[in-house]
């Protein structure tokens, strides 16, 4: 008898769910979501498993790429689907997210999604870091801009390295704001400095792969454009036609 097993994945323990040909549930188990405790699970399962399926999230390509590695049939599972699926639920637990899960890979209901590649996984973090700190030094420009404003200060238009001397000049005829704008200035230059780190290094990345290496061959595309779109595509083959990969990645 073939056996079906639906995982739902959380931060701290995943629930399981081991289904049986005719839809009977066979075993229910809470497990660390860790990859040794998982696999050590299954080892203890002794069932022959037709199909393992968990739903795409911040953990599950870390548990399916262990689980790859071991063997195990295991499916990355389409989230829109799978929520799509259990909408008619009148009450949502992971028990039963975990039931569902089981009972769509024992009917085949279910659309397998790519995991992302090491590599594609480690540019995008890359991207979304630099993306972080970007964002959060312009906020303290903003921030240092409405505090000054409040006692009649006006910044006016500056760039990155005018910036800090400006504030500082208006700073000063105010004694009592020095030891917050002082502040203020490290910590955007901390992270002023830190972004240029992680900006350089996707520069780097992007001339180094031969994919991005085409895509800037293209008028108006620069590095960071074509390393996230080569990290978004990671595998073209998985596509059938360009339009499709394109119209996934826009979606």
């Amino acid at each position: 008898m073939s056996y079906y097993t639906g995982i739902d994945v959380s931060l701290e323990v995943s629930h399981f769910c081991v289904v049986d040909s005719a839809g009977k549930t066979v075993k229910e188990a809470r497990v660390a979501s860790e990859p040794e405790a998982i696999l050590a699970w299954f080892a203890e399962l002794d069932l022959e498993l037709e199909a393992i399926g968990l739903e795409a999230g911040p953990l599950s390509q870390w548990l399916y790429a262990a689980m790859i590695e071991a063997e195990l049939p295991v499916v990355l599972l389409e989230t829109r689907q799978v929520r799509d699926a259990f909408r008619s639920m009148p009450v949502k637990t992971d028990r039963k997210d975990a039931r569902g899960i089981a009972q769509l890979m024992r009917l085949g209901w279910y659309r397998r999604v790519h995991c992302k590649s090491q590599e594609a996984q480690e540019n995008r973090t890359l991207l979304a870091g630099r993306k972080m700190l970007q964002s959060r030094y312009i906020d303290l420009e903003m921030c240092l801009r409405g505090l000054l404003r409040g006692y009649g200060l006006k910044v006016g238009p500056t760039n990155s390295k005018t910036f800090e001397g400006r504030v500082r000049e208006l700073a000063a005829s105010a004694p009592g704001l020095t030891d917050t704008i002082d502040a203020l200035l490290k910590a955007r230059a901390t992270l002023l400095e830190q972004f240029h780190r992680l900006d350089g290094i996707a520069t780097r990345r992007a001339r180094q792969d031969e994919r991005a290496q085409l895509l800037m061959t293209v008028p108006g595309v620069g590095a960071l454009i074509s390393l996230t779109f080569v990290s978004a595509i990671d595998d073209p083959a998985r596509f059938r036609s360009s339009r499709t990969g394109l119209a996934r990645i826009l979606a």
